[in-house]
């Protein structure tokens, strides 16, 4: 059984950072008042400009230095990408969830071409993933060492430290309550001379950055390739349902990324589980996003989303 486990929560934390930073980035948007339903499509194009950067610089500046510039890239771009959801919901008012939409198609659409521009195939695989590793010390501690301080990704303590960060900022400063205000009371904030548009393009563009992070994570942690294809899997949705089944809050998004994370490695290592190499491959491929509609299902009834979430100003 302990083996069992020790083969489990490693592989659910690299599946849950990636859906950490999407959620993260959603709640940054929705928090400042603007719905961000193109996380699926950011963190898209975040993979797709990382692979695409990565396979391009590795051979010129060797392999670490190459995963690090796409890791950039991929913020950069995704980053640039938002900047489009903002100007249709901010200056333009338009309908946000159109705009989300849009979004995804064009990101979608955008990434294909490309890749199939570059490689012919659509299909860019890098030649190899960042290793995990064992942190020294922390790795000794009974317990706990064996499951979260060996093979773990250098990317899962840097996203770690982004979310204590984004805490700290959304509920210990100046900045923090601004962005939260303009999410629940916009007209309030603007009579205190707070610039509401200001606040929202950096939700929106935070959101972009983190996203694209989210894409990168994935590219260069556990799947090694951008699939044109299979894109991600829908990620990026499972992302906005943890930041629902989270309440809007770092802690609750935390706890239910992991839970996501968890679900999805149950499917995807099932083979190797006793007792669960007998079902169907299918029906496990289905479990995380049959596990994410009953826990929004149980949790809708408490949802606490931004009173002015969605709504132009």
């Amino acid at each position: 059984m302990w083996n069992i486990i020790e083969i489990i929560i490693p592989s659910a934390i690299a599946y849950t950072i990636p859906l950490l930073m999407g959620a993260l980035g959603g709640l940054y948007s929705e928090r400042s008042g603007v719905t961000n339903l193109c996380i699926e499509g950011l963190m898209l194009f975040g993979c797709f400009s990382a692979a695409a950067s990565i396979v391009r610089l590795q051979p010129v500046i060797g392999f670490n230095a190459g995963i690090v510039v796409g890791i950039l890239v991929a913020v950069a771009a995704s980053t640039l990408l938002s900047v489009l959801h903002a100007f249709a919901s901010i200056n333009l008012k338009a309908n946000q969830v159109i705009s989300g939409t849009a979004i995804n198609m064009l990101s979608t659409a955008l990434s294909l071409y490309l890749a199939q521009t570059i490689t012919g195939s659509g299909n860019i695989t890098i030649t190899r993933s960042i290793v995990r590793v064992s942190i020294p010390v922390l790795s000794k501690i009974p317990v706990i060492g064996p499951l979260f301080f060996q093979q773990v990704y250098w990317t899962t303590f840097l996203c770690l430290a982004i979310w204590g960060v984004s805490w700290f900022l959304l509920y210990k400063t100046s900045f923090g309550l601004r962005l939260r205000a303009c999410g629940e009371h916009p007209s309030a904030v603007a009579s205190a001379g707070v610039h509401v548009h200001k606040m929202r393009y950096v939700g929106v563009l935070l959101s972009g950055a983190l996203s694209g992070l989210g894409g990168a994570c994935i590219l260069v942690t556990y799947a090694g390739e951008y699939n044109s294809g299979s894109g991600i899997n829908g990620l990026g949705f499972l992302a906005i349902a943890a930041l629902i089944f989270g309440q809007w809050k770092p802690l609750g998004i935390l706890g239910s990324t992991f839970f996501f994370g968890l679900c999805m490695t149950i499917a995807n290592v099932s083979k190797v589980l006793p007792g669960l190499s007998a079902i169907p491959t299918g029906y496990l491929g289905m479990f995380p996003y049959v596990a994410t509609l009953i826990a929004l299902i149980l949790s809708s009834k408490k949802s606490a989303a931004p009173l002015a979430s969605g709504e132009p100003f």
